[in-house]
Protein backbone atom coordinates (compact mmCIF):
# COMPACT_ATOMS: atom_id res chain seq x y z
CA UNK A 1 0.00 0.00 0.00
CA UNK A 2 1.24 3.22 -0.91
CA UNK A 3 0.76 6.19 1.36
CA UNK A 4 -0.01 9.37 -0.35
CA UNK A 5 1.71 12.42 1.07
CA UNK A 6 -0.57 15.32 1.60
CA UNK A 7 0.67 18.78 0.93
CA UNK A 8 0.54 21.09 3.88
CA UNK A 9 -1.86 23.97 3.50
CA UNK A 10 -0.20 27.35 3.62
CA UNK A 11 -1.73 30.80 3.54
CA UNK A 12 -0.50 31.25 0.03
CA UNK A 13 -2.16 28.11 -1.11
CA UNK A 14 -5.31 28.49 1.02
CA UNK A 15 -8.37 29.45 -0.90
CA UNK A 16 -9.25 33.12 -0.39
CA UNK A 17 -12.88 33.96 -0.46
CA UNK A 18 -13.59 36.51 -3.04
CA UNK A 19 -14.56 39.93 -1.66
CA UNK A 20 -16.07 42.17 -4.11
CA UNK A 21 -15.00 45.85 -4.32
CA UNK A 22 -18.44 47.29 -3.58
CA UNK A 23 -18.55 45.41 -0.28
CA UNK A 24 -15.25 46.95 0.92
CA UNK A 25 -16.41 50.44 -0.03
CA UNK A 26 -19.72 49.84 1.68
CA UNK A 27 -17.96 48.74 4.91
CA UNK A 28 -15.66 51.78 4.76
CA UNK A 29 -18.62 54.11 4.30
CA UNK A 30 -20.53 52.43 7.10
CA UNK A 31 -17.60 52.88 9.51
CA UNK A 32 -16.54 56.36 8.42
CA UNK A 33 -19.99 57.98 8.52
CA UNK A 34 -20.43 57.75 12.33
CA UNK A 35 -16.80 58.73 12.88
CA UNK A 36 -17.28 61.84 10.73
CA UNK A 37 -20.45 62.72 12.67
CA UNK A 38 -18.63 62.32 15.97
CA UNK A 39 -15.75 64.46 14.73
CA UNK A 40 -18.16 67.14 13.55
CA UNK A 41 -20.06 67.09 16.87
CA UNK A 42 -16.83 67.34 18.89
CA UNK A 43 -15.57 70.16 16.65
CA UNK A 44 -18.84 72.11 17.04
CA UNK A 45 -18.83 71.63 20.83
CA UNK A 46 -15.20 72.75 21.03
CA UNK A 47 -15.84 75.81 18.86
CA UNK A 48 -18.89 76.70 20.95
CA UNK A 49 -16.79 76.37 24.12
CA UNK A 50 -14.10 78.62 22.67
CA UNK A 51 -16.67 81.27 21.69
CA UNK A 52 -18.31 81.15 25.13
CA UNK A 53 -14.93 81.31 26.87
CA UNK A 54 -13.92 84.35 24.81
CA UNK A 55 -17.21 86.06 25.63
CA UNK A 56 -16.81 85.31 29.35
CA UNK A 57 -13.23 86.59 29.25
CA UNK A 58 -14.33 89.78 27.51
CA UNK A 59 -17.01 90.36 30.17
CA UNK A 60 -14.57 89.68 32.99
CA UNK A 61 -11.96 91.96 31.45
CA UNK A 62 -14.50 94.77 31.00
CA UNK A 63 -15.71 94.37 34.59
CA UNK A 64 -12.13 94.39 35.87
CA UNK A 65 -11.34 97.54 33.90
CA UNK A 66 -14.48 99.26 35.17
CA UNK A 67 -13.70 98.24 38.74
CA UNK A 68 -10.13 99.45 38.38
CA UNK A 69 -11.43 102.76 37.06
CA UNK A 70 -13.81 103.04 40.00
CA UNK A 71 -10.97 102.46 42.46
CA UNK A 72 -8.81 105.04 40.68
CA UNK A 73 -11.63 107.58 40.80
CA UNK A 74 -12.23 106.79 44.45
CA UNK A 75 -8.54 107.16 45.32
CA UNK A 76 -8.30 110.45 43.42
CA UNK A 77 -11.39 111.79 45.16
CA UNK A 78 -10.06 110.68 48.55
CA UNK A 79 -6.68 112.34 47.89
CA UNK A 80 -8.35 115.62 46.91
CA UNK A 81 -10.57 115.32 49.97
CA UNK A 82 -7.60 114.81 52.27
CA UNK A 83 -5.99 117.96 50.88
CA UNK A 84 -9.25 119.87 51.38
CA UNK A 85 -9.61 118.45 54.90
CA UNK A 86 -6.02 119.38 55.81
CA UNK A 87 -6.53 122.89 54.42
CA UNK A 88 -9.65 123.28 56.55
CA UNK A 89 -7.82 121.98 59.62
CA UNK A 90 -5.02 124.48 59.06
CA UNK A 91 -7.57 127.28 58.67
CA UNK A 92 -9.16 126.27 61.98
CA UNK A 93 -5.76 126.13 63.64
CA UNK A 94 -4.84 129.56 62.26
CA UNK A 95 -8.16 131.10 63.39
CA UNK A 96 -7.76 129.67 66.90
CA UNK A 97 -4.16 130.83 67.13
CA UNK A 98 -5.15 134.35 66.03
CA UNK A 99 -7.95 134.42 68.60
CA UNK A 100 -5.52 133.37 71.32
CA UNK A 101 -2.97 135.99 70.27
CA UNK A 102 -5.70 138.65 70.27
CA UNK A 103 -6.70 137.48 73.76
CA UNK A 104 -3.11 137.69 75.02
CA UNK A 105 -2.75 141.22 73.57
CA UNK A 106 -5.91 142.22 75.39
CA UNK A 107 -4.69 140.61 78.64
CA UNK A 108 -1.52 142.72 78.50
CA UNK A 109 -3.62 145.90 78.52
CA UNK A 110 -5.85 144.84 81.46
CA UNK A 111 -5.94 147.33 84.36
CA UNK A 112 -7.97 145.39 86.91
CA UNK A 113 -8.74 141.85 87.98
CA UNK A 114 -12.44 142.22 87.20
CA UNK A 115 -11.56 143.36 83.69
CA UNK A 116 -9.32 140.26 83.32
CA UNK A 117 -12.11 137.95 84.51
CA UNK A 118 -14.57 139.57 82.09
CA UNK A 119 -12.07 139.31 79.25
CA UNK A 120 -11.31 135.68 80.10
CA UNK A 121 -15.00 134.77 80.31
CA UNK A 122 -15.76 136.43 76.98
CA UNK A 123 -12.78 134.70 75.33
CA UNK A 124 -13.80 131.26 76.63
CA UNK A 125 -17.39 131.78 75.44
CA UNK A 126 -16.29 132.91 71.97
CA UNK A 127 -13.77 130.08 71.66
CA UNK A 128 -16.35 127.54 72.80
CA UNK A 129 -18.75 128.72 70.11
CA UNK A 130 -15.97 128.83 67.53
CA UNK A 131 -14.74 125.33 68.36
CA UNK A 132 -18.29 123.97 68.18
CA UNK A 133 -18.85 125.55 64.76
CA UNK A 134 -15.43 124.39 63.55
CA UNK A 135 -16.10 120.82 64.72
CA UNK A 136 -19.39 120.81 62.82
CA UNK A 137 -17.69 122.11 59.66
CA UNK A 138 -14.87 119.56 59.87
CA UNK A 139 -17.32 116.74 60.60
CA UNK A 140 -19.51 117.70 57.64
CA UNK A 141 -16.45 117.97 55.40
CA UNK A 142 -15.22 114.55 56.53
CA UNK A 143 -18.60 112.98 55.81
CA UNK A 144 -18.74 114.66 52.40
CA UNK A 145 -15.25 113.42 51.51
CA UNK A 146 -16.01 109.88 52.70
CA UNK A 147 -19.28 109.74 50.73
CA UNK A 148 -17.65 111.14 47.59
CA UNK A 149 -14.72 108.74 47.89
CA UNK A 150 -16.90 105.66 48.34
CA UNK A 151 -19.50 106.55 45.69
CA UNK A 152 -17.57 105.26 42.61
CA UNK A 153 -16.92 101.90 44.28
CA UNK A 154 -20.49 101.70 45.57
CA UNK A 155 -21.85 102.42 42.08
CA UNK A 156 -19.55 99.84 40.49
CA UNK A 157 -20.51 97.15 43.00
CA UNK A 158 -24.20 97.87 42.43
CA UNK A 159 -23.68 97.77 38.66
CA UNK A 160 -21.69 94.53 38.84
CA UNK A 161 -24.25 92.74 41.00
CA UNK A 162 -27.13 94.11 38.92
CA UNK A 163 -25.50 92.61 35.82
CA UNK A 164 -24.81 89.34 37.61
CA UNK A 165 -28.38 88.95 38.86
Amino acid sequence: MAVAVKKPITLASAPVPAISAPTVEKVAETVSAPVAEIQQTVRKAFEKGVVETRAAYAKAKAAAEETSGAFETSATTAAKGVVEFNTKALDVLRANAEANFDFFKAVIGVKSLSELVTLQTEHVRKQGEAVTAQAKEISALGQKIAAASVEPIKSQVAKTFKLAV
